[in-house]
């Protein structure tokens, strides 16, 4: 016999705790509000053992891993980073990639999202010499299901092997593979591939936990419902969305304990007025936009935003959000309204599909 699940036990393991589920069996640990001073002081004293602690810095658990994650974390995504550094001179976008994620770590932020293969080397690379003070999650996503020839358990754990190894890495804390932004569109024995892949390469320890990113809503509450091996899921979430008033996914990440993050927090840079550069005039009213975006997004406790932060200034203004009162007044979020519809009519092309994120 050998140690991979065959298809069959595969589908059968999954329907019998998908059924688990419907029937009211627990998919994994039911978060409960602390109940007493002792759970609190127990609850305290576990977020301080939490990577890169930081008394200034909140922490929510995220889902069924146990782990305390900050509240606002580090994408992985760099844009813009030509106004900071010259990104053709590796030296220096290395340089600044090591001080961002230093900075990340004095101010409390212990998570990085990479779903890139250069993002991956690049923050392996920041990471050399204090890997432990930092979650890191990672993702191939030119070699994963978004391409045909990456639809399988083995092409899948293949991908996942090459990138650690060209990344230096024995293990990742979280593989959260890339799936079609329409998830839809991945069959259901493709889905089945991919959640066969991720749970052979936690048995195996190279992933700590597992999960997806995808910007399909059905798909992803189709997912987490039907799977659950599924311990994290990625999906964009601004300063415009909002959860459903029924049905909504997070009721089912509520029901089976998976944690989340929002990406594209910013709209991709169209929530701004400036260029991101040194001296811009329009730094300031910037900084307090995403301020004010985080804000907002943190308002809902079931998300943790990962923008993607060029310089220590942006880690800094990201960390000030988090300790800024959390509720918006009814003039900033009257102000934050109309600032998000105008971000909406200047969104690109390729970023018009936010739109329909604005129910989630």
């Amino acid at each position: 016999m050998t140690d991979r699940i065959t298809r069959r036990d595969f589908l059968r393991d999954s329907a019998v705790a998908a059924a688990a589920i419907a029937a009211g069996m627990k998919a994994g640990p039911v978060v409960r509000a602390a109940q007493s001073d002792a759970d609190k002081a127990k609850q305290a004293e576990e977020i301080r053992k939490t990577r890169s602690y930081n008394e200034n810095m909140e922490y929510r658990r995220l889902g069924k891993t146990g782990l305390w994650i900050s509240a606002v974390c580090l994408g992985g995504h760099w844009k813009r980073i030509d106004k900071v550094t010259d990104s053709k001179d590796k030296g220096a976008f290395q340089k600044n990639r090591d001080e961002v994620v230093g900075r990340c770590m004095e101010v409390g932020i212990n998570y990085i999202d990479a779903c890139w293969d250069n993002e991956v080397k690049a923050y392996s690379k920041a990471l050399t010499g204090r890997r432990d003070k930092m979650f890191m999650a990672l993702s191939n996503g030119a070699k994963e299901p978004r391409f045909e020839q990456y639809r399988t358990a083995n092409k899948l754990l293949a991908s996942l092997d090459e990138l650690l190894r060209d990344s230096n890495q024995e293990y990742t804390d979280l593989w959260r593979i890339t799936c079609f932004e329409p998830g839809g569109r991945h069959t259901f024995d493709t889905s089945c591939e991919i959640v066969e892949a991720l749970e052979t390469a936690k048995k195996q320890g190279k992933a700590r936990f597992i999960g997806f990113s995808s910007h399909d809503r059905r798909w992803i509450k189709f997912m987490i419902e039907y799977f659950p091996q599924i311990d994290v899921v990625l999906f964009p979430y601004t300063a415009k969305s909002k959860a459903m008033p029924t049905d909504s996914v997070f009721d089912a990440l509520k029901k089976c304990d998976v944690g989340a993050f929002g990406i594209k927090p910013f709209a991709s840079n169209s929530l701004f007025k400036g260029s991101s550069s040194p001296g811009d005039p329009n730094a300031e009213e910037d900084d307090r936009r995403a301020r004010l975006a985080i804000r907002y997004i943190l308002c809902n406790p079931h998300i943790i935003p990962i923008p993607g932060l060029i310089s220590i200034h942006q880690v800094d203004n990201a960390a000030k959000a988090v300790k800024e009162r959390r509720e918006l007044d009814v003039a900033e979020a009257e102000e934050l309204e109309q600032l998000m519809d105008q971000t909406w009519a200047k969104l690109p092309p390729n970023y018009q599909w936010l739109k329909n994120w604005e129910y989630v």
